[in-house]
């Protein structure tokens, strides 16, 4: 690759987003390549320059990224796919992380897109639009490159600030990488900037686009990170030349105060909230939130036509899934409480391990397909028991199907996590309009939680609030916290929250990360379970399916070899 092209392609981008109707500006058209010149002398394709950049803003957490269950697998969540080939996530679940052969997709990707925003700005005062919507696009474009300044900060820390330049093969493109306070106040600025022009909610054909509450959310998201232990002061000390890079080089425990208000700045909006319905059924609001394209739960998605993506990669195989994604690790599966909100460990909870999924927390069932799952099924669309058990009263003890566990599945379980239980894969007369969340209000009241109880000398009437409407909104009866809960008790509480309310949404990577406790949680025995169907009813075995191990270079990706390669300004970072 050109030396002058660390971060795009050549291709200087193609038009390939417009209107297919009128509650999405996303659906694809027909691709065409054209000049930059023919692109800004037309409003339409102008606009649809723009919309190309947001068609990569789910790419990292995406459940088919690494080609076979994204993060999920490289964390504690789940097993993925490919298990015996060389991949990204494989690289993090064995601790093989290796800069010469990791996916470059995070820093290609995001570089690409922050080229594409700078051309925009660029070219938009001359650009066919009116003073109203130049100012608009202007602040979504802005929104959109911090998104991916974001994305590549959450991976790498500090990176190399572009500005608002457009460079070329010819030019000598900056190699040096800014400090991570540099590009946090970066963002910060660009959000603010761009929160200030946009409205806190976009109606009619721009529902989707970026508005107020997304650029705050942003800010929420990367001021809460700022704050947390591994870039807080924690970096690998025997690196000294790369601290300010890869974080703050001191503590300060103010940063808390400012995530704090940044995620008050969004609650205190007003118009967003969770989805609660508990009257059609206990927890029925978190599964319908994932349905639903429009909720004033959703306040930045990654918008798409009808669709049945999760289905075709999450379903079981008699459901038609020939892609599948990862399969969930029972160890995920115990995180979850039962329906009155205790831990499944605490005598009082009433969990019985012969019969695992009685009375669970109600996100639970919306989270995990397990054995005797109902999943509607074609041609006769209607629900039929998952079979992932072993008969045993067959001599052979042979599997009861391709669904069943060492055949379907290597843990036992599927995901079902944003299914829809009315759509099926393989059944083109079966969609859903639901849209990929990026960010959901649900994140917002665990933000401001978290970073309150770690400001404070331990958790208040607010803290308490804000977990207690999470797991309200759960269908957990009673959902109140204990009390007297420590400042410990309350962070434990919380990140066990976020493990389950967050579950297949990619937060959980980067958050034990974070908060580093990834050399505990990602250096362990991962587990499934093995239900067997015996004559008198079905047993479960817990099962060793893969020994995670972590090294404290993998809090940090590294830059791709490719990238640091061109360069002796690049440092590469800690441990690689």
């Amino acid at each position: 690759m050109d030396k002058a092209l660390p971060f795009i392609s050549l291709i200087l981008f193609s038009v390939l987003f417009g209107s297919c109707k009128k509650e999405s500006f996303l659906g694809k058209t027909k691709s065409t390549d054209l000049d930059e010149n023919t692109v800004f002398a037309d409003s339409a394709y102008t606009m649809n320059f723009l919309n190309g950049i947001y068609s990569d803003i789910g790419f990292s957490v995406h459940p088919d990224r690494f080609d076979g269950g994204g993060l999920d697998a490289a964390s504690d969540e789940a097993e993925g796919v490919f298990s015996g080939s060389v991949n990204t996530y494989i690289q993090f679940a064995t601790g093989t992380v290796n800069p010469a052969i990791i996916t470059n997709d995070a820093w290609r990707i995001s570089y690409t897109n922050i080229r594409r925003a700078n051309i925009f700005l660029k070219h938009l005062p001359d650009a066919d639009f009116s003073e109203k919507l130049k100012t608009r696009t202007k602040a979504e474009a802005r929104f959109l490159r911090a998104w991916y300044y974001f994305i590549l900060l959450e991976h790498y820390g500090g990176v190399p600030l572009m500005g608002d330049s457009v460079y070329n093969a010819a030019d000598d493109i900056p190699q040096v990488r800014n400090t991570f306070a540099e590009c946090v106040n970066y963002i910060v600025s660009e959000c603010d900037i761009a929160a200030a022009d946009l409205d806190s909610v976009q109606v009619a054909e721009n529902y989707g686009r970026v508005n107020k509450a997304a650029c705050k959310s942003l800010k929420s998201r990367l001021l809460l990170y700022a704050a947390s232990p591994l870039f807080n002061g924690g970096q690998i000390a025997e690196f000294p030349e790369l601290r300010a890079i890869t974080g703050y080089p001191s503590a300060d425990a103010n940063r808390w105060k400012l995530a704090e208000d940044a995620a008050l700045e969004v609650m205190n909006i007003g118009y967003y909230g969770l989805l609660i319905d508990n009257t059609t059924e206990p927890g029925y609001g978190f599964y319908q939130v994932f349905t639903l394209r429009k909720s004033p739960e959703l306040i930045f998605a990654r918008m798409q036509g009808p669709n049945r993506e999760l289905e075709g990669l999450w379903q079981p195989p008699t459901r038609g899934v020939s892609n599948p994604a990862a399969y969930p690790y029972q160890d995920l599966a115990e995180a979850f409480g039962m329906a009155n909100g205790l831990p499944i460990t605490d005598p009082a909870s009433g969990y019985d391990a012969s019969h695992p999924y009685n009375n669970r927390d109600p996100r639970f069932n919306n989270t995990f397909i397990h054995d005797q799952t109902l999943v509607i099924r074609r041609p006769e669309l209607t629900k039929f028991p998952v079979n992932i058990h072993i008969d045993a009263t067959d001599p052979s003890r042979v599997s009861s199907g391709q669904d069943a566990i060492y055949k379907g599945t290597p843990t036992g379980l599927y995901t079902n996590k944003m299914l829809n239980r009315d759509v099926v894969s393989d059944w083109f007369n079966t969609n859903t309009n639901r849209c990929f969340p990026l960010i959901r209000y649900a994140e917002i009241l665990l933000n401001f939680a978290e970073a309150r109880n770690e400001r404070l000398a331990g958790p208040d009437a607010e803290v308490r609030s804000a977990v207690e409407e999470i797991r309200k909104r759960a269908g957990l009866n009673p959902y109140t916290l204990p009390t007297g809960l420590s400042k410990a008790d309350m962070r434990a509480v919380i990140q066990n929250e976020r493990r389950l309310e967050l579950a297949f949404e990619g937060h959980r990577f980067f958050d034990v990360r974070r908060w580093k406790i990834a050399e505990t949680t990602e250096n362990q025995q991962m587990h499934g379970t093995e239900p067997t169907k015996t004559a008198t009813g079905t047993t479960y075995r817990t099962i060793n399916v893969r020994k995670h191990t972590f090294d404290k270079r993998m809090y940090l990706w590294p830059i791709p070899l490719s990238e640091v390669s061109k360069s002796s300004q690049l440092l590469q970072n800690p441990g690689y």
